[in-house]
């Protein structure tokens, strides 16, 4: 079977489920139903030979509705054929099924994306931070999130006043002092 027929395979038995389908430099894309995501990824791992889940991404939307969409980089080393599969979440639900059961390297991908972007997976093994400390209550890569940062309420944890601006958040300078207490700077002369 080759890539096209796997993927019109794919287009015949899920039909409405399929929202939108876009073809660009041999790479197809379907937007999908969060609700009809755990059926859709098990297909394609099962019967379409998407074995690997190259990569899981989080896209904030800011200021449309729905605010985010969730993408999911599929692979097929059999076939050598990439599929991407999209989902579009409202910022109310905020949340998407786990597919770490039907690819494992998912864990990590949607820890990270619940970290830095607040969207939850239901049903996922171990939910918690992977990046910023537990109890930290911003999500870092929504749109919102200054690009200063914000002060912190742990010291030695992190930074604890936002970054300077002047000559962007994170310039730094060759020194040998520690990371915490070098970055971020600006190039100034009076620092």
């Amino acid at each position: 079977m080759t890539g096209g027929q796997l993927l019109d395979s794919l287009s015949k038995l899920f039909g409405t489920k399929l929202q939108d389908k876009t073809e660009f430099r041999g790479e197809t894309t379907y937007t999908i139903f969060p609700r009809d995501l755990r059926e859709v990824a098990q297909f394609c791992r099962d019967e379409l030979s998407f074995d690997y889940l190259i990569d899981i991404t989080s896209i904030d939307n800011f200021g449309e509705e729905p605010r985010f969409e969730i993408v999911y980089e599929l692979y097929s080393l059999t076939l050598a054929v990439h599929l991407r599969l999209k989902l579009r979440i409202s910022e109310e639900i905020g949340a998407v099924d786990t597919v770490s059961d039907i690819w494992p390297t998912a864990n990590w991908h949607e820890r990270e994306i619940y970290d830095m972007m607040g969207l939850k997976f239901n049903g996922h093994p171990d939910l918690r931070r992977i990046l910023m400390w537990d109890g930290y209550p911003f999500f870092p890569l929504r749109k919102e999130f200054p690009l200063e940062g914000l002060p912190s309420e742990m010291p030695d944890v992190a930074f604890t006043e936002a970054a300077p601006m002047e000559g962007g958040p994170f310039v730094t300078t060759p020194s040998t002092a520690t990371t915490k207490d070098r970055e971020p700077r600006a190039r100034r002369p009076d620092l």
